[in-house]
């Protein structure tokens, strides 16, 4: 059983309950410990603590990050909130209900980027191979023909956790273990302020136990479908073969049968471009006027074909977002012949959509975007009879 100190990184082998160089008790064991090398690492309740750390008057209080009009919903709600009962994406008038106390914080987005940027610093002075997957976590390889700094990983998450908290200010939970899927898995084990490990010898066992909402992919539908089967638990799943995994769920179930294994091939990819290209508005009040949703329409359709002229882009799949006035989402796709970068053809294919949905509900977001981009020289091919140029849609002569 070997131990680190999460306090000075230093580590034993014989598994001490207190750190020999420093005296502190915060200490990782783990017969594992310095075999593994993925590592998931996410800020604690980020946008919050960053306000937190800039206001420490507000150490102690519950705040909650977000625009504090009643169409509002919630970015981020500190630990303090969070016992109350206030939770990221939930509307901001029920987390005043659940918490009337708390402070409510308007969002700055470039502070944030601000702290994200120091992190991300820190991270590249241990691996360059960092995947960011938004500004407050990102999966690091720390395996040793690949780590910049020759120690064990978990000693340099130690460090990277401690020097995070004294250069920015803020705390991170971090989960370490032999893949992307286990290491996020285990940084939601111990929040705030954790360190978990999930090692191969008891990834099965630790699976088993948990309900199948707990599976990455597995949203409310896929859990309420499996629930329909008599499936609620990974442990069932476990012991079905992959054939009737994917002859259930498809594509999907062949990702299951390796999941509830504990297997997870994936890569570690630093800057991973963009797969979607999107805007979407929340109405200042719900709207059911097809007339109207098709006007919020065309400037989305407007403003993402701007997107993808500045990232040289261009899209195959349009995609329609509409939330409903009981928050439900709904998205629908519409697969293009020809990738697009243009404005006419996003708004048409998004209004076919939308005419498909407008049925007289009450609308309180609308949504559009494109996916399965590609380089923007691949887009508009022309038409043989109607020529047009592909970046104002104007017709050309023949």
């Amino acid at each position: 059983m070997t131990a680190v100190c999460r306090e000075c990184g230093a580590y034993d082998r014989s598994g001490p309950l207190v750190c020999a160089a420093c005296g502190s008790d915060r200490m990782v064991r783990h017969s594992e410990l310095l075999d593994l090398t993925i590592a998931h690492i996410d800020c604690d309740a980020f946008y919050a603590s960053v306000e937190k750390r800039d206001n420490p008057s507000l150490a102690d209080k519950p705040v909650i990050v977000g625009h504090p009009g009643g169409r509002g919903v919630v970015t981020t709600a500190c630990y303090v909130a969070r016992k109350f009962g206030p939770r990221s994406a939930m509307p901001m008038f029920k987390a005043l209900e659940l918490c009337p106390q708390a402070v409510v914080v308007p969002p700055n987005m470039a502070k944030y980027k601000q702290a994200s940027g120091q992190i991300r610093a820190l991270f590249e002075q241990a691996t360059p191979l960092v995947e960011p997957l938004s500004l407050d976590e990102a999966y690091l390889d720390l395996s040793p023909d690949i780590r910049l700094v020759d120690r064990p990983a978990a000693v340099l998450l130690a460090r990277l956790a401690r020097a995070i908290e004294s250069r920015v200010g803020i705390t991170v939970s971090v989960g370490l273990s032999y893949n992307k899927f286990l290491a996020k898995m285990a940084s939601d084990r111990n929040k705030p302020r954790g360190f978990s490990v999930i090692g191969r010898a008891e990834a099965k066992n630790f699976l088993a136990t948990l309900p199948v909402r707990a599976l990455w992919g597995v949203g409310e539908a896929t859990a309420r479908r499996m629930a329909e089967q008599g499936i609620t638990s990974v442990a069932q799943l476990q012991r079905m073969p992959p054939s009737e995994l994917i002859s259930r769920w498809g594509k999907f179930g062949r990702q299951l049968a390796e999941m509830v294994q504990g297997e997870d091939h994936r890569r570690i990819i630093p800057d991973r471009p963009a797969k979607s290209v999107s805007t979407e508005t929340t109405f200042a009040r719900d709207i059911r006027d097809p007339e109207a949703l098709s006007q919020a329409l065309e400037k989305l359709a407007e403003g993402v074909a701007r997107r993808l002229e500045r990232q040289d882009a261009a899209g195959r799949t349009v995609v329609l977002k509409l939330k409903t006035s009981d928050f439900q989402v709904i998205t629908r796709h519409h697969r293009l012949a020809d990738p697009t970068r243009r404005a006419d053809v996003v708004l048409r294919a998004g209004q076919t959509l939308l005419d498909k949905q407008a049925d007289g509900r009450a609308f309180r977001l609308i949504g559009i975007g494109l996916c399965d981009l590609c380089p923007s020289s691949e887009a508009d091919p022309p038409d043989l009879f109607s020529l047009r140029s592909p970046s104002t849609g104007a017709r050309a002569s023949v």
